[in-house]
């Protein structure tokens, strides 16, 4: 075993990374100056909901296409095979559903932060416990994300561990605190270029170096990395296409459906139709994404074989191998590589700008504005900024507690414990052997118990509040029960490396003979666990499917157990009727006592619609409708008359009391 070895930079390597910081920084400030100059908290923190289908798509696809995914997806690619390449297949189902059944649903009652949509359709309590779990989401994966890389360049490079923290987290700051939404996504397209263009560079020059994508693809086919289907349904297998083409969709619905910097997005697009084909947009750009990285693991193991940098000890884990390669790769290519370094740090920067803005969002919208109802404009667009600063405090206060411009010395202690937990998680992830596989277990642990509650809300109208805390706690009890107990089994016994696919892609006239023998080594008897050490092994791709089932089911029951919601008491819009279609068969009375009667609100048009519109459950879970009152006396008049009317249709008629009270309107300062 040989010692680590250090590569360097070259200048033209740090002009080109300083460029990256200096033009997201750049955008930032334009539209701080720009437009409506950030004085409000709808152009702040939803774009003034003026934002086209392409950067929002562009956005969704970097908000999550982070440093980990660049760094850990090659690094799989190399050690297991292209088995990885089959989470492709979730991507339709797990972008499809988002777009057909959760933004319709969240765009109509025009939400600002998506778990407002918990109040409307159960209490104040659900909304604060999923604001609270979103939280607590973000900020470990914020670790992960943002120093995970930083470690691994530091290793190999050299690089001040620090100083690139602190660098993509003032930079981060900067921009987000002053260009709001529209800072934050259009830096997203920007460093999406910067991303394609880093990882081409390198497989391109790689590939050449190895002899030609022919002769890389032969040495990965010699070396058992091309990976047939395999068709195992053991969930106990890390990766099979059932584990990634299945439980991966319940993972891309934790991220696309429910998360808040993904819905946020969808949020500010100009109208539901662009909103929907931001969706379509980004299925072919993940395709893509995941190719490359495949692609670049490939050319990887063209360069090194099984006698890998790690075995030799010039780095000590799978994600530094990476970056190691890269600086290999481009030793002689000056530039090159501050070109991949800045593919690299323009994902953390996509990622952790994403989750500041976000959780500026929903702090406001969930945690300030209902406790302070008569904040006006000007206080509230200026707190949201010092939220935004508050946020990149939690990640490197650790360092330096003083307070920063807009933020109290007594956020400090905070932002230090939230600084902790965010090292705490990237070391806990270093141990674990892989980002990505830390990564995904946080979206399974956290962000599938997030999808349970939604699900539970939006799919079964007799859900109750009671329900759905006790669905919540127990789904995020039997996540934090798995995942610790997988993590302690992982330390405590040295589990063997996971055996290679080896079922090579065959040539097209011999796919027969090929399936039959995929399904044969799928059946074939491996070394399985029992009891609790079983439960322990599940797949880290199934966490999103098993603690989301667990939150519908235990909420179902509790629900049941303590009394069902009626329809009368629920509010229009919060529930989407996937039930009332599956149960067409039944007679009217007996989907009126399931709740499956009341059809989801059609889509109005954008110029009806005023921007701080949006549907609100007053204390008596009566449905209210939250708009702009500047409307001109005629139509004020209308509306009475209007309203004389439906009370006098109510006394001789019984009507669904979960329809909108258009007569009531109430005056918001959003």
């Amino acid at each position: 075993m040989g010692d680590v070895v250090l590569m360097h930079f070259t200048p033209a390597d740090y002009v080109i990374f300083a460029l990256l910081l200096v033009a997201s920084t750049g955008i930032g400030l334009f539209y701080a100056f720009s437009g409506g100059r950030q004085r409000t908290t709808q152009e702040f923190l939803m774009a003034d909901r003026s934002m086209s289908c392409l950067p929002v798509s562009l956005s969704l696809l970097a908000t999550f296409q982070s440093a980990v995914a660049i760094l850990g997806a090659p690094s799989e690619v190399y050690t297991f095979g292209t088995q990885y390449w089959f989470l492709g297949c979730s991507y339709f189902l797990g972008l499809l559903i988002p777009a057909h059944v959760f933004i319709p649903v969240l765009y109509r009652l025009r939400l600002s932060s998506a778990y407002e949509y918990l109040e409307l359709r159960f209490n104040k309590t659900v909304r604060i416990c999923g604001t609270v779990t979103f939280i607590f989401q973000m900020v470990i994966y914020m670790g992960v994300v943002l120093y995970a890389p930083a470690l691994a360049l530091n290793a190999v490079t050299g690089v001040d561990l620090w100083g690139a923290v602190l660098a993509m987290g003032l930079v981060c700051t900067l921009y987000t605190a002053l260009g709001g939404l529209k800072a934050v996504i259009w830096t997203d397209v920007f460093q999406t270029v910067v991303m394609f263009a880093g990882q081409l560079a390198v497989i391109v020059v790689g590939a050449s170096q190895a002899g030609g994508m022919a002769e890389v693809w032969r040495k990965a086919v010699n070396g058992s990395r091309i990976s047939g289907l395999d068709l195992n349904p053991d969930p106990l297998e890390r990766h099979t296409f059932w584990t990634l083409g299945v439980g991966g969709v319940f993972l891309m619905l934790a991220l696309y459906g429910v998360n808040q910097a993904q819905v946020q997005r969808y949020l500010s697009a100009r109208t539901e139709k662009e909103a929907v084909m931001s969706c379509y947009v980004v299925f072919p750009c993940q395709q893509i994404v995941l190719c490359l990285g495949c692609l670049m693991g490939l050319v990887m193991f063209a360069r090194y074989g099984e006698d890998s940098p790690l075995d030799k000890g010039y780095v000590k884990t799978n994600d530094q191998m990476v970056l190691y390669f890269v600086m290999d790769v481009f030793k002689d290519l000056p530039g090159l590589a501050g070109l991949f370094v800045a593919c690299l740090f323009s994902g953390a920067l996509s990622t952790i700008s994403s989750a500041f803005n976000s959780l500026a969002t929903v702090t406001m919208e969930d945690l300030i504005k209902p406790y302070f109802p008569n904040m006006t404009e000007a206080k509230a667009t200026l707190l949201s900024k010092g939220l935004g600063k508050t946020a990149a405090l939690k990640v490197h206060c650790v360092m330096n507690c003083n307070p920063a411009a807009g933020v109290t010395s007594s956020l400090c202690p905070t932002a230090l414990v939230y600084g902790l937990v965010c090292l705490a998680m990237a070391y806990l992830a270093s141990i674990m052997g892989s980002v990505l596989q830390a990564a995904f277990s946080i979206f399974g642990m956290v962000g599938g118990p997030l999808l349970g509650l939604f699900c539970l809300g939006m799919f079964f109208p007799w859900a109750n509040s009671t329900g759905a805390v006790v669905g919540l706690v127990a789904g995020l009890a039997m996540a934090f029960w798995i995942g610790i107990g997988s993590f302690l089994m992982r330390m405590s016994d040295s589990m063997p490396v996971p055996p290679l696919n080896t079922t090579a892609l065959p040539l097209f006239d011999n796919m027969t003979a090929t399936v039959m023998t995929t399904l044969v080594n799928a059946t074939r008897p491996r070394l399985r666990r029992s009891g609790v050490e079983a439960l322990y092994s599940l797949s880290y791709m199934w966490y999103s499917a098993h603690n989301s089932t667990t939150v519908v089911v235990v909420g179902l029951l509790v629900s049941l157990l303590t009394g069902p919601m009626k329809e009368k008491d629920l509010t229009p819009g919060t529930v989407f009727p996937v039930m009332g279609t599956l149960l067409f068969f039944l007679p009217e009375r007996y989907k009126e006592k399931l709740c499956c009667v009341t059809p989801l609100s059609t889509p109005q048009k954008s110029k009806e619609i005023q921007p701080y519109q949006m549907a609100k459950k007053d204390g008596n879970g009566a449905a209210l409708c939250k708009e702009d009152t500047v409307t001109e006396d005629k139509e004020m008049e209308s509306d009475r008359a209007q309203t004389e009317e439906e009370d006098d249709l109510e006394t001789k008629a019984a009507l669904p009391s979960c329809q909108l009270a258009g007569h009531t309107v109430e005056e918001t300062v959003f």
